[in-house]
């Protein structure tokens, strides 16, 4: 049986766009030709596609580091560099993506082809082509290309089921899935029969349908990581419908009345409460002698709670009452399908695509490490820094006048910075000159 892996942590590295080129024309009687230098290629971006053929996230569990191609550095004679293409990973439908670090939100996959862009690819560095002026005809810059996002990732798969089935371990969850779909979950009688979910499509006579999810069987505490229930709550957190299975096969040990509560109670706790969610209350394994009579009190003490919600009585061996139990789900399922429609038209009519956007950063911070030393540190800085051909002196001295206007200048006088001490900006070091 393969392995189910629905959470994992990947990085990720876009490709860094090309560096833009310095070139001079050099033409037969053009003794003194112009700029010539062309553009770097874009660097490729990493992108995710919702696939409904992939069940699991075992593809990323053994290969956690993706990386897409850089862009094609410019050419002389004006010629861009070609761009790299884009790195399309295939994720199942249902899979949420998180920045690892922050536990930022960047994206949830609920549709088929979906795409979601994780990490943008750098743009290419311009060539010296950009950088003439009236007074300077023959320019000697041109950009780097600009680095590709690197971000590390936390991908979590939640099941995109209708239905979900809830209940403590051998409480004919199983069974239920087998004898109603074509799902061949493995079915035993010892504690935690499910290891993963099963997921199954119910295909009414009447021509209804509606996903339906196995869960791995609950415990006390499972809220809280109790045996297998935490690694899971995830999974009933997309369905419309619960079916509660409670078992009344009286040597079990336990009161059908406790193990509904127990499970209730789980739900409440996980960190989204599922215990809102609609749901429909099962007798379950009512073939087994004795069923009736613990039936009756499990009634009587809903009554007592004054839970007037239906009983339904079901045995998936003979397959007693599931045909109506199947039929009033799929009705219930329409229902909350129509009063999420209501509540919320914006959802049903998003984008199939969403694409990250990461903030701008115009702060800088200014850090005195040594006696002559200082550290700069900012994210537009780095950048910038790491964009500019150093190779050149008018690059050099193009960066001194966007690092003067930007205060950096301003800020190392401020922190006691004099002439000949040494500035780090990420690897490149300077010496401050007032």
């Amino acid at each position: 049986m393969p392995t189910f892996v629905d959470q994992t942590k990947i990085e990720v590295q876009a490709g860094k766009g090309g560096d833009g080129m310095v070139a001079f024309r050099h033409e037969k009687y053009v003794p003194n030709g112009g700029p010539a230098g062309g553009d770097g290629g874009r660097g490729g971006s990493i992108i995710f596609v919702a696939d409904s053929g992939l069940r699991t996230l075992m593809d990323f569990r053994y290969r956690r580091k993706f990386k897409a191609d850089n862009g094609e550095n410019g050419r002389i004679k004006s010629q861009y560099g070609r761009a790299a293409k884009d790195l399309y990973l295939k994720v199942p439908v249902g899979t949420t993506v998180y920045d690892f670090n922050t536990d930022e939100l960047i994206g949830d996959l609920v549709e088929k082809d979906q795409e979601l862009v994780v990490a943008k690819g750098g743009r290419g560095g311009r060539g010296n082509i950009h950088f003439a002026t009236s007074v300077n005809t023959a320019p000697e810059i041109a950009e780097n290309g600009e680095p590709g996002e690197d971000r590390v990732l936390r991908l979590e798969l939640k099941l995109l089921a209708d239905v979900g089935l809830v209940g403590f371990p051998s409480v004919g969850k199983s069974t239920l899935l087998s004898v109603t779909t074509k799902a061949k979950p493995k079915i035993a009688a010892y504690q935690f029969t499910t290891l993963t979910p099963n997921l199954g499509m119910v295909i009414l006579p009447d021509g209804r349908d509606f996903s339906m999810a196995d869960l791995p069987g609950l415990i006390e505490g499972a809220s809280q990581g109790v045996g297998l229930g935490i690694q899971f709550l995830r999974h009933v957190e997309r369905t419309k419908v619960i079916l509660h299975l409670i078992s009344m096969d009286p040597n079990n040990g336990r009161t059908a009345i406790d193990d509904y509560h127990t499970i209730k109670q789980e739900l409440k706790n996980y960190e989204t409460d599922l215990s809102k969610k609609r749901e429909l209350i099962v007798a379950s394994q009512m073939d087994i002698p004795g069923a009736e009579e613990k039936l009756a009190e499990f009634k009587k003490a809903l009554q007592k709670e004054d839970n007037s919600e239906p009983v339904y009585e079901i045995s998936s061996v003979t397959h007693r009452g599931v045909s109506k139990l199947m039929n009033d789900t799929a009705t219930l399922v329409a229902e909350v399908e129509k009063e999420r429609a209501e509540q919320e038209p914006e959802i049903t009519q998003k984008t199939k695509e969403y694409k990250y956007k990461a903030p701008q950063k115009n702060e800088f911070t200014v850090e005195k490490v040594g006696e002559h030393e200082f550290v700069v540190k900012g994210e537009q800085l780095e950048r910038l820094v790491q964009m500019t051909n150093l190779d050149h002196q008018d690059g050099i001295i193009r960066l001194a006048r966007r690092l003067k206007r930007l205060g950096v200048d301003d800020a190392l006088r401020d922190k006691g910075a004099v002439n000949g001490d040494d500035v780090a900006i990420g690897k490149f070091v300077f010496e401050f000159v007032q």
